[in-house]
């Protein structure tokens, strides 16, 4: 089954689903209940599905592996092993032709599409309720015409007045019913009588599914493919147009795909194997079973109730009773959720709808997202994790238990090799004795081996690392304490769960590629991950920092080592200021004004890193970590890392600090300067009412007293604690918290937000230490509970809108080394500016389009990629853009090329063929996200319009939606004439200088004046960008606000609409002071312009109107080239993620997205191919994915497949 390489779902024929089945169900009873046996011919049949017994037919005469593959001949039952029963299927062949739910009811419905006919109507026809023509004998029609026409003749003479004009009117009315007799035409229980009545002879009419199948089976699809194309070219009205297409493009499929639309129509129903739908025997001689065999039941029970009644010619009216009942149990089965509002729905013990087909593979708990996309693993364990401060960042401790389990099948391998045991009987009995020698060879097992550490939520990549184990007595995981920002896991409870790679190949790819050494660097920015941090920070900043007067201050020594011989013996102390008159570390110094300390530190860093003479901090450890990694690379910085570790710990220790309350003094001024506050805001209150302030303005003054006052009292608190206090070197080391915290508890809480996130004018004057008074601390809970609310609510929209980018970017990877592309986009320094996201960051990683220079000084040629130093050069140059090579403009195929991403930010080396660029983009855009503020801040003013911030801004923008209250751009170039102003609103009249006679119709919510002006209407606390009189080219925007991507894109261009969502979305996150790099959006920005839309198709098979992925558009038109025909034309669509993701070229990919139903039928509708290009189509099928080593499997494949002749 290895060797394929596409699939293809196409609509099975009832030829196709007798070929699957190996009988047919006729009974509706499942196991007997005497003696526990399925029953001959029912819903368990082993007949039909097989033995429930390994190699036992049913009644027992043939037993044993001996018999296999021989059928009973008392019993019929094939002599197989039972697991047959997973995949045998039956079926029934109904007695009523069944519509299929999914191709009625499914938009566009496919029948209403090959039948033209509406849903409404067709659903009628279908449930019985009326009848459709099938047959219209042309011959009769124009008999009955003719005696319409006598009768009329030999009437009317005989009628004047008032009668005759009934009559005439009842004839025409006649004339036109006649005239409208049409297969295809539905009409009433009523209409059909009367018509019926008395035009038998000229129609025969039907209803359910039978009357739409004879329908179907009359199309001659090659004709109908004609008929349509004609309608197309004769039609001007765009949504019928619309419709043909759609209609046509169907037609075509069923063509291509040896297809035929009655097929729709079910008359033989497939049975699921039953082992898929099992029973349970629960105690108490009761059965737990799925509700599947409960409709299929109901199918069989109405289907020879049916039979039945065809046999006895019951009454029609029963008969049509007993079919549509028939058509409720199929519609029932294959999808019970979507007949909502019907009356009979199936219900289950619970009273809750019994799961169909459909349910058991749409949603998260459906076959797709439940069981491919997601599976549980043997070999896993999970506990509670704890710091495991002596462990190298690559070591975990794990519990000697969890190991013996996990290691169990390589200890059995080995102890039955050693002889201790013969069989694994054995083995597990030694196992479970725990002896010494268990212990010893668990031991030697784990040596080479790593196990994976994951911690949930997995919001990156990071949150899944490889260990190398190390056996603890203990029942809880150990991880360093530098992998913790990874994991974002702290030591409160968390827990952890432990996998085991079993193969050679998976324990080789998780030591190159996992080992938590090998991870230092974040793949969003590129920065260091596992730098140090809390008390490693403070042993660090205490080692470094110089104590004034402290013991043998000034004192001066040959070499360092002298200095730490000094030191030991206690002449001086680890803070005391020294000379060094020579020091060789890190190129030579003379004179070298240093501290013991420093120069112990300085003897972890490599022999020639420059000398650190500074007091450390968290900023500056994480400096020197960047620096280590960039000159001496990621293997060599591990152990460094380490060591620094060592030595924080041994030094934060030796420190000894502590916290008491003692440490927070008293702070003498502070009551003055609350009092003198108290003064200005009574005056601001005096000046209030007398009217001399506005609301809004008091407010605003209010709260400046108030943040004056903390500032002051901020800066006394600096000048009262004691440099070398705990509270003060805590703090200033950036080891824990910030200056906030100790105002907090020493000075005042200062000012709060309620639940609305607007400031309480009330200010907190307590501090924690001398406690808060009831209202006070009412004040400051009720504002923070909203935080708490957000934070869990923020959780689950960042968690969606993650899935939603990783479904739209999972296919993208590396292709190739470079696609040939001379294109780029422009780097402009001034943009990030504006949001605080340096230049030189923005380059920095990036592959150069042309270039670089500095004067007339090239720095870096065309091609190469832009390093940190570089990139910090032009940084401080006077280099105002910088063209680089980008995802959006890359020239390959259903990937991206390595030239045109530039560095792995996780390595900082150009990227390898294979890196999975998609999913990490979405990763990285999609973890900070958690961070993000989800509210909607309501901008001051009276008619203060929402603007979108945080995570809804970001999904806003990906989404493509149209922002509320956004601004207006100039239709065309024009003239400002005037801005009025009307209450709370402004009047921006603005007019055209166009060419043509009529006004264009601009978006609805302008009002066109006279001579082509238009009218603006914004809210009065806007402001606006021009000025009357002012000239305005098109496309420029004329008042603030967020704008429209659609508006961007048809009256600027594609490259303005690309640059505005990048910093759209990096504007969102440098607010909140995260810098993720360009690259990752690009990547998303490339698939939200991925789609076009087919203008003319060519000689293709493409449809006008079709959405197409545009590497395909490419391939089809590079083949058409190839063969000298006419190419397809087509125009750039801008789409938002979620719609990309459902118009996948891949049907198995859409349709584990959303929406299941619809991609299934129209792919299946369709006969769609998928080319298994995705990671989440290869996860569904069960191979390796197309990146990293999954993509030298496929070279090594391709390699060893036979030549073609």
């Amino acid at each position: 089954m290895d060797n394929f390489n596409a699939l293809k779902i196409k609509i099975a024929s009832p030829e196709d689903i007798l070929s699957w089945s190996k009988g047919e169900v006729v009974k509706p009873e499942t196991i007997n209940y005497r003696t526990q046996r399925p029953e001959k011919d029912g819903l368990f049949s082993e007949k039909i599905f097989g033995p429930t017994k390994d190699y036992e037919c049913s009644c027992g005469k043939y037993h044993g592996v001996r018999y296999k593959n021989t059928v009973c001949e008392r019993c019929g039952v094939e002599v197989v092993h039972s697991v047959v029963r997973r995949e045998r299927m039956g079926h029934i062949n109904l007695a009523a032709p069944a519509a299929h739910i999914w191709f009625l009811k499914s938009l566009p419905s496919k029948l209403g599409l090959f039948l033209d006919i509406p849903l409404q109507k067709l659903e009628k026809v279908v449930y019985y309720a009326n009848h459709i023509i099938t047959e219209v004998n042309d011959e009769e029609k124009k008999k009955a015409l003719a005696e319409v026409k006598k009768e009329y003749n030999t009437r009317k003479k005989a009628l004047k007045g008032q009668a005759l004009k009934n009559f005439q009117e009842a004839t025409l009315k006649t004339k036109e019913e006649v005239n409208s007799l049409q297969p295809g035409k539905a009409m009433t229980e009523a209409e059909y009588f009367r018509l019926a009545s008395r035009f038998s002879n000229v129609f025969e009419a039907g209803t359910g599914a039978e009357a739409i199948r004879k329908l179907l089976e009359k199309i001659d699809l090659r004709k109908l493919a004609s008929k349509t194309k004609e309608e197309i070219e004769r039609t001007k009205e765009r949504s019928q147009s619309q419709k043909l297409l759609y209609r046509l493009k169907l037609i075509r499929s069923f063509l291509k795909n040896k297809m035929r639309p009655e097929w729709m129509i079910l008359t033989i129903l497939p049975v699921l194997p039953p082992d898929l739908r099992p029973m349970v025997a629960l105690d108490g001689g009761r059965f737990a079973t799925s509700d599947l065999n409960d409709l299929y039941r109901r199918v069989i029970n109405r289907n020879n109730r049916l039979k039945k009644l065809l046999e006895l010619k019951a009454p029609e009216i029963i008969i049509v009773n007993e079919k549509r009942m028939l058509q409720e149990a199929v519609d029932a089965l294959i999808d019970n959720a979507s007949r909502v509002g019907a009356q009979t729905q199936p219900l289950t013990v619970r009273q809750q709808p019994s799961k169909s087909l459909t349910d058991a593979i749409r949603g998260k708990q459906g076959r797709f997202r439940q069981n491919l996309l997601g599976k549980r693993v043997d070999y896993s364990a999970r506990s509670v994790i704890v710091v495991g401060p002596h462990l190298k960042i690559n070591q975990c401790g794990l519990p000697k238990k969890i190991a013996l389990e996990l290691f169990r099948p390589y200890v059995i391998h080995r102890i039955i090799e050693s002889g201790l045991a013969y069989n694994v009987k054995n083995s597990n009995r030694i196992i479970e004795q725990a002896g010494p020698e268990v212990w010893a060879i668990l031991e030697e097992e784990i040596k080479n081996k790593v196990v994976l550490l994951n911690r949930a939520p997995t919001l990156h990549r990071l949150g899944i690392q490889a260990f190398k184990p190390v056996l603890i007595e203990d029942l809880c995981i150990k991880i360093p304490p530098l992998v913790c920002a990874a994991f974002n896991a702290d030591f409160d409870g968390d827990q952890m769960s432990v996998h085991l790679p079993l193969t050679q190949e998976a324990q080789k790819e998780a030591t190159e590629r996992m080992l938590a050494s090998k991870n230092l660097l974040k793949p969003a920015t590129g920065e260091p991950i596992t730098a140090p941090t809390l008390d490693m920070v403070l042993g660090c900043y205490y080692l470094t920092k110089i104590k004034e007067k402290a013991e043998g201050t000034n004192r001066v020594f040959i070499n360092p080592s002298d200095a730490l011989l000094a030191y030991q013996f206690g002449q001086i102390e680890i803070n005391s200021l020294i000379k060094i008159k020579e020091m060789k570390k890190g190129g030579k110094f003379k004179d070298l004004e240093t501290s013991c300390g420093r120069i112990i530190f300085n003897q972890v860093l490599p022999e020639d890193f420059p000398f650190v003479n500074k007091v450390l901090n968290k900023k500056s450890l994480q400096e020197i970590v960047s620096l280590l990694i960039e000159d001496y690379g990621i293997e060599e910085t591990a152990p460094i890392l380490d060591e620094i570790k060592k030595l924080g710990f041994e030094y934060a220790t030796l420190l000894g600090i502590s916290w008491g309350m003692d440490d927070l003094p008293e702070l003498k001024e502070k009551e003055a300067i609350i009092k003198e506050a108290e003064k200005a805001v009574n005056l601001v209150d005096e000046q209030y009412k007398q009217g001399l302030l506005t609301d809004f303005e008091r407010r605003a003054r209010i709260i400046e007293i108030w943040d004056g006052v903390k500032d002051r009292i901020q800066k006394i608190i600096l000048r009262t604690l004691d440099p070398y206090g705990s509270v003060y070197s805590i703090v200033d080391s950036k080891a824990r918290g910030s200056w906030l915290q100790p105002l907090q508890m020493m000075g005042m809480k200062g000012l709060v937000v309620n639940p609305k996130g607007e400031t309480i004018e009330l200010p907190i004057k307590s501090c924690y230490k001398d406690g808060l008074s009831s209202l006070e601390y009412f004040i400051s809970t009720h504002g923070a509970r909203k935080g708490l609310t957000d934070t869990a609510l923020k959780t689950a929209s960042a968690g969606y809108l993650t899935r939603r980018m990783i479904d739209v970017c999972q296919d993208l990877a590396i292709k190739e080394e470079d696609c040939g592309t001379e294109e780029g986009i422009e780097v402009y320094r001034k943009e990030g500016e504006e949001f605080n996201y340096p230049f030189s960051l923005r380059i920095f990683s990036r592959t150069a389009a042309e270039d670089i220079k500095i004067g007339k000084k090239i720095i870096l040629k065309k091609g190469k990629i832009i390093n940190r130093k570089t990139a910090e050069l032009i940084g401080k140059s006077k280099i105002e853009k910088v063209k680089i090579h980008s995802p959006i403009t890359c020239k390959t195929p259903f990937g991206i090329c390595s030239k045109c991403y530039g560095f792995d930010l996780a390595t900082i080396e150009p990227v390898k063929i294979g890196e999975a660029v998609g999913i990490i983009a979405a990763q990285s855009i999609g973890e900070p996200g958690t961070q993000l503020t989800l509210r909607t801040f309501h901008t001051g003013g009276v008619a203060g319009i929402d603007i979108t911030h945080g995570l809804p801004r970001v999904e806003e923008v990906l989404e493509n939606r149209l922002p509320k209250g956004y601004a207006a751009l100039a239709p065309a170039d024009g003239v400002l004439e005037d801005i009025d102003v009307r209450g709370q609103l402004k009047i921006i009249k603005f007019k055209l200088v166009v060419k043509e006679k009529k006004p264009k119709t601009i978006s609805k919510r302008y009002i066109f004046g006279k001579a082509k002006t238009i009218e603006y209407s914004v809210p009065k606390t806007i402001e606006i960008f021009v000025k009357p009189g002012q000239k305005i080219k098109k496309g420029a925007q004329l008042f603030e606000g967020p704008l429209s991507l659609k508006e961007i894109m048809n009256l600027r261009s594609r490259k303005e609409a690309e640059r505005y969502i990048i910093n759209e979305i990096q504007k969102i996150y440098a607010s909140e002071g995260m810098n993720i790099n360009n690259k990752h959006i690009e990547i998303l920005v490339r698939q939200m312009f991925s789609r076009v839309r087919i203008k003319s198709p060519g000689d293709s098979n493409f449809v006008i109107g079709e959405m197409v992925d545009k590497s395909r558009f490419l391939e089809v038109n590079k083949e058409l080239k190839r063969q000298n025909k006419t190419l397809a034309t087509c125009e750039q669509l801008l789409m938002g993620i979620s719609r990309v993701a459902l118009s996948s070229d891949s049907f198995l990919s859409a349709a584990s997205f959303q929406e299941t139903v619809r991609v299934l039928t129209a792919a299946a509708s369709e006969g769609k191919i998928d080319k298994l290009r995705g990671l989440k189509e290869n996860v569904i099928i069960g191979r390796l994915i197309p990146v990293g080593t999954g993509i030298e499997k496929e070279e090594i494949k391709e390699e060893n497949l036979p030549k073609e002749k």
